[in-house]
């Protein structure tokens, strides 16, 4: 029989998930920015388009059903309108296991998040803490609260097509997130904010060493931003675990700093696209 404890995790990642319920249908907008899983033509994407956009300051919204298999949401291949993450069963279990691991080794270090979108990852490592009765760790919520940054082309020319900074849909702000975390009475002084780009909150970041480091940025350049503030302060024993090893420029650039910083831990891949190492030595 599963203890009370273990039983709670299980419901919250559930829950964050939104994996207990049928997903609404899903604006055409964030399809057309997604991929149909039709495959609608160019014309047919921009006529869509511009009909959600006439419609935005209605009541009205045009929406498109689906149906998700339990694959589909295990993986985290797709954004739900209401979950508050998006990065799947599989990628939520892993997290516990590495989280509990630093826990059980006594692996020294706080927790971050960079790039949290609606908050889901960091909710559950706080609820992890609590359920382990830890109170000398910190949950870190860092992110722009305003969507993703404009490609910066001068410094990191792998990002000069990268459309991210062009959809509202991931521009969560902070106080929604506060209340994300409020909703599951998880938000205290173990949750620290760190608000704004990477570039520039991540060099003065009161952090003194990591235990967790998982970060979620889509793109080489806040990749690199990550990578190389934060990376120095993981433990020896602490993992780095990366969300977004499925897309090409996220996986260039950590390929790239793991082989200028001669970084050969194992790799292990947790779905299509997460995977994780631990890290070996200072």
């Amino acid at each position: 029989m599963q203890r009370p404890e273990d039983l709670y995790l299980d419901l919250l990642k559930k829950a964050l998930s939104f994996s207990l319920w049928r997903d609404p249908p899903i604006p055409v907008e964030l399809l057309n920015y997604r991929g149909s899983p039709a495959k609608r033509s160019l014309l047919k994407r921009g006529v869509f388009a511009l009909i959600a956009r006439a419609l935005r300051d209605t009541k009205l919204r045009l929406v498109e059903d689906r149906s998700l298999t339990p694959d589909e949401r295990a993986e985290g291949r797709t954004w739900s309108s209401y979950a508050d993450t998006m990065i799947g069963l599989k990628r939520l279990d892993s997290l516990q296991a590495c989280i509990e691991t630093v826990l059980t080794e006594r692996i020294p270090g706080d927790f971050i998040e960079t790039g949290v979108w609606r908050g889901g990852a960091c909710i559950f490592m706080r609820a992890v803490l609590a359920v382990h009765d830890v109170r000398d760790r910190r949950v870190f919520v860092a992110d722009s609260f305003e969507g993703l940054p404009k490609p910066d082309t001068a410094k990191w020319p792998v990002d000069r097509r990268s459309t991210f900074h062009l959809h509202p849909y991931l521009a969560i702000s902070q106080d929604q997130v506060r209340d994300n975390f409020r909703k599951y009475d998880l938000l205290d002084d173990q949750v620290v904010f760190l608000p704004g780009w990477f570039s520039d909150t991540l060099p003065t970041a009161p952090i003194e060493r990591l235990a967790i480091l998982r970060f979620d940025g889509d793109m080489y350049g806040s990749t690199m931003d990550v990578l190389t503030n934060l990376y120095p302060k993981l433990s020896t024993g602490g993992f780095c675990i990366i969300d977004d090893y499925g897309l090409r420029r996220c996986q260039q650039a950590v390929d790239d700093f793991r082989a200028a910083h001669r970084i050969t831990a194992e790799i292990t891949r947790v779905d299509w696209t997460g995977i994780f190492w631990r890290k070996t030595e200072d």
